[in-house]
């Protein structure tokens, strides 16, 4: 059975944040606020969350184009090629905040995307989801959580979303209402910047 925790962004329990980690490092599944949509996260270095989370989206896990939600740009060295100071300063302009930037992936990927040759980075603008990365000690896997009505897009009241995903899911945390608009998906692998999906961040950053 799913727990349902409630935690405040503007000041996140540790001790709930910390029963979220615990959860995370023994390869539960966890559905967080972002400073957009809610979304569904496991502990990167775990290959059996990985799994149940390709397996619930429906999705062969190689082929699966996930983000990676960090606590802030000091991760970035772990799983991105170095990168130029023209698209750093894009990057700290624009994070944390409401962006998935794509980036070219270096050899210390997961085994899971090792054959990927780009990483989708985000440092949402939120607390809680930044305080679990942080605690966890590296970054958590993530997927948007979609809703099957025709008119929202995307889930956003925390207790449909258990009523929902609980049977799925270990933790959904309650951080109020989310959004219903997706991140701004900007590709910073090429020569030139390129929006691949305008959503709540401005696609001008750059």
């Amino acid at each position: 059975m799913s727990q349902f925790i409630k935690i405040y962004e503007d000041k996140p329990s540790e001790a709930a944040i910390k029963k979220v980690v615990d959860v995370l490092k023994s390869g539960g599944l966890v559905i967080y606020p972002t400073d957009t949509v809610y979304g569904l996260g496991c502990d990167i270095t775990n290959s059996k969350a990985l799994e149940r989370i390709a397996k619930i989206k429906g999705i062969k896990l190689e082929k699966a184009n996930f983000s990676f939600v960090c606590h802030d740009l000091s991760n970035l060295s772990d799983y991105v090629k170095q990168i130029d100071t023209s698209t750093f300063k894009i990057l700290k302009r624009a994070l944390p905040g409401p962006y998935t930037f794509i980036l070219p992936g270096n050899n210390s990927l997961p085994k899971e995307f090792k054959k990927k040759t780009t990483v989708g980075i985000r440092v949402p603008d939120n607390n809680i989801a930044r305080e679990i990365v942080r605690v966890l000690g590296n970054p958590i896997v993530s997927s948007s959580i979609h809703d099957d009505d025709e008119v929202l897009e995307y889930a956003t009241d925390p207790e449909l979303i258990f009523e929902k995903w609980q049977n799925l899911v270990d933790v959904v945390i309650d951080g109020g209402y989310g959004d219903n608009t997706p991140s701004t998906i900007i590709d910073l692998s090429g020569y030139e910047p390129v929006v691949v999906r305008e959503g709540k961040g401005d696609p001008d950053i750059f």
